[in-house]
């Protein structure tokens, strides 16, 4: 929809081609004066008009609105609830797996909360998965200094047979070097792969690194090994193996693959340094579990004047069964629906309406987030803009947007100023983004909007049993529910069009 500042100045515009064209069929001779007189006075007047009427709507947001917005940032530092949530999810539900009788619980518990809370539309909107089950996993050096390692499997990971696999363990430093392997060289052995993944502000190495858990399993599978060992990918120093998907490729063996704590994958480059041969046995007890469900759950804050628009917020719901979730993705979980509660209880209706998301089964492949888009379809091109909080608990440090018209470009510089006293600086407003259980609704057109978390000791606890709620700060997470809360509101409370004009 255009902005009601842009249907003005289209207005304008038509006018402005009317007063020219009859300025035109004066006859010549005629002052300029009288021309203006006799001809065109009800042009000239609804030209005045409509300037005028343009400089009024050009203000975006409107000054009750960034009121509104101030006020709500106000009250999120002055303490929300995004640390009650985040407490009562991860200790009445705890690990929610995909697809598990934990993950269902967890609905409800989302069902039951958001009800509580008096949000409208609240529901689930279920899916089929086929999951997967940990059940045991097991590794330990066996030559040349035998000793158990701290291991944990790779979701989605084969199970070994039931005596588990010996066998040499081939070491390569980094993933590329084992792409270069010649295939049948690596025939019976298991594979380690180690990397160097550094901390960042903003966790822009784990896409990189990450690359090793995913495609190392089938590549490793690709030159004739029959195991799979990784370094973590995190970024601690604890005896805490990190999990998480790998992606079995098509026409390649499935092979057993399980995550080395960095000590334990430390010890083990010690001894391949020191010229000795390495033998492993590892064991991995798993399961698939076909057709089993998943949901998302939603709630909204209805529009008042276009409720069939839609600014988007949320966080995924499921997460690993090592340690409770807290980190990924309570806390986002907290944040995103205490900054829906905010606007609500302010009593606050904006023009849009304010949906919160919570996504099943992110974890093992954006599952939710794909069966989201397919299920609101017809609804696409009335979703505004979206942005999720998917990367624990840190501070928001800077914000982005992916604003493709001018008036979203001024709305964006709004929502920066009022972001700027929390600490929050802004950065491209042409960056895509927003969260990964976004990048099906990002295919689709829509735009998002990013805040970006400190993230330099998330990589410690990603994906680990350390991943509990003891590691959050809940003044954290309140600087987290103040942007979120401005973000949705002033978005939400507009007309503005964030998307490029079709052509």
């Amino acid at each position: 929809m255009a902005s009601e500042t842009e249907g003005v100045m289209n207005q304008c515009a038509r006018w402005s081609s009317a007063v020219s064209s009859e300025f035109k069929r004066v006859p010549p001779g005629r002052s300029g004066a009288m021309r203006m007189s006799t001809r065109v006075p009800g042009f000239l007047l609804s030209a005045v008009a409509c300037f005028a009427a343009a400089v009024t709507t050009a203000q975006v947001p409107s000054p009750e609105s960034l009121a509104h917005a101030e006020v709500l940032r106000a009250e999120a530092l002055a303490g929300s609830n995004a640390m009650a949530i985040v407490t009562s999810l991860t200790t009445e539900v705890g690990p929610r797996l995909a697809g598990s009788e934990a993950e269902a619980r967890a609905r409800m518990w989302a069902l039951n909360t958001l009800d509580e809370k008096g949000f409208s539309n609240v529901r689930n909107e279920p899916f089929e998965i086929n999951a997967w089950e940990r059940r045991e996993e097991s590794a330990e050096i066996v030559v040349p200094y035998p000793q158990p390692l701290a291991v944990t499997a790779l979701g989605g990971s084969v199970a070994t047979d039931a005596n588990g696999l010996s066998a040499e363990v081939a070491l390569f430093e980094t993933l590329e070097d084992l792409k270069r392997e010649p295939e049948g060289s690596l025939l019976g052995r298991i594979v380690y792969v180690g990397h160097a993944m550094q901390r960042t502000q903003d966790g822009s190495s784990y896409g990189y690194f990450n690359e090793a858990r995913t495609a190392g399993p089938s590549i490793a599978a690709s030159k004739g090994a029959a195991g799979y060992l990784i370094r973590s990918v995190g970024t601690d120093s604890h005896r805490f193996p990190h999990t998480g998907a790998l992606r079995y490729m098509e026409g390649v063996p499935r092979i057993p693959a399980l995550a080395l704590s960095n000590p334990d994958a430390d010890q083990l480059e010690r001894i391949a340094a020191a010229g000795k041969s390495i033998s492993v046995h590892i064991k991995v007890d798993s399961a698939e579990i076909p057709a089993a469900e998943s949901g998302n759950v939603l709630a909204e804050v209805l529009g008042r004047e276009t409720p069939d628009e839609i600014v988007v917020i949320g966080a995924h719901l499921d997460s690993w069964d090592l340690g409770t979730g807290a980190i990924d993705d309570g806390a986002g979980v907290g944040i995103t629906m205490a900054a829906l509660e905010l606007i609500k209880d302010a009593g606050l209706a904006p023009r849009r309406t304010i949906r919160l998301v919570l996504w099943g089964a992110e974890e093992v492949g954006l599952l939710g987030a794909s069966a989201y888009r397919e299920r609101h379809e017809a609804e696409i091109t009335q979703h505004v803009m979206g942005s999720e909080s998917d990367f624990g608990g840190g501070r928001v440090w800077k914000v982005t947007a992916d604003s493709q018209t001018e008036a979203g470009d001024q709305l964006f510089a709004e929502i920066a100023r009022l972001l700027a006293p929390l600490g929050i600086a802004p950065g491209s407003n042409r960056q895509p983004g927003g969260g990964p259980d976004l990048y099906p609704l990002i295919a689709a057109g829509v735009p998002t909007l990013r805040l970006h978390q400190d993230g330099r000791d998330y990589f410690d606890l990603h994906h680990t049993a350390d991943d509990t709620v003891d590691k959050l700060d809940a003044a954290s997470l309140d600087q987290n529910v103040a942007a979120f809360a401005v973000f949705a509101w002033l978005v939400a409370d507009s007309d503005v069009s964030f998307r490029a004009p079709e052509i």
